[in-house]
Parts: C-alpha cells; structure tokens; sequence
C-alpha cells in the first residue's frame, strides 16, 4: 500500500471535562500523548475534520466547537513529504457519553489533570534534550512534540 502523501492541513480537539482535558496516546508516529487530531484530508472543511476525527479517536459526538488558535507549525507527520502542518485548534463541547478509544490508533485515552499533563511535558522536555532514548520514548512518552508547543502557546503548560 503506498504512503499517503501529506495535505499539510491538521486540525486538534481540546476537549475539557471538570478541569481535565482528554488525551490519547499514539498509538503510531508520532509517538506521544496528545488531544485527538488528525489531517484535514479531502474533507470539505476543518471543522468537519474535527468533528469525524474527534468520533474516530475517542468516539465523542461534537455538540459544538469555538476555534482558539490557528497556525502553521513545523512537525513532522508519517506520511509523505509531511513535515509542517497548517493547525487549527478547536474547543469542543461534546454530547454526554463514554469514550471509545480507536484500538487502531491509540494505545489508550483519558482525562488529565493540569497536574498530569505538567509531568507529561517534564518527560517531552527530558526527550528533546536527548535524555530520553527513541526506544524508551515510544515505551513511555510525554508529550507528542508539536503538542507540547500548542499547550505552551495555549497557557496549559
């Protein structure tokens, strides 16, 4: 099967729950804990992108969503050629409902406290400075890079 190649376009999904915010592990490349997101593809709209990724990857249906950031970012991605992306950052209120994580895709989901996702990105600034190895990285990560920069912008870290 050939490697997709890369659109360049990405959309992130914060979703907040009694001062949590939901979180996944990659489950592929690029290794890390991060909100549910996913390329814009040959979807009509980036709010439609985030809308099935956040169903794909958690299973949460999309009540409403506030876009708060926008953005070109260097990172890189598995597919071809994909080594910036054009992001756009979303807040989602969702319907009630328990997540259904994507056994595809992630390695688990859940709620983390600010508390949490501080020593999440103690581990991805471990890793950036070479402290960490790629093997044990991808056993227990911080993190994913590209978000750790979004929740320094956004003021979560």
């Amino acid at each position: 099967m050939p490697i997709k190649k890369c659109d360049h376009t990405s959309v992130g999904i914060h979703v907040w729950r009694d001062g949590k915010l939901l979180l996944i592990e990659r489950k592929k490349f690029p290794f890390g804990f991060a909100p549910p997101a996913g390329h814009v593809d040959e979807r009509s709209s980036f709010e439609i992108a985030a809308r099935e990724e956040l169903q794909e990857e958690v299973g949460l249906k999309v009540k409403s969503l506030k876009l708060i950031f926008e953005d070109r970012k260097d990172n890189p991605c598995r597919r071809e050629e994909g080594k910036w992306h054009y992001w756009k950052i979303y807040n989602a209120e969702v319907e009630e409902g328990e997540i259904q994580r994507s056994l595809d895709e992630t390695k688990q989901a859940g709620w983390f406290s600010k508390e949490e996702i501080e020593r999440l990105a103690t581990r991805t600034e471990q890793y950036l400075a070479g402290k960490i190895s790629e093997g044990d990285w991808q056993k227990s990560p911080g993190i994913e890079p590209v978000w750790y920069e979004w929740m320094k912008e956004l003021k979560i870290i």
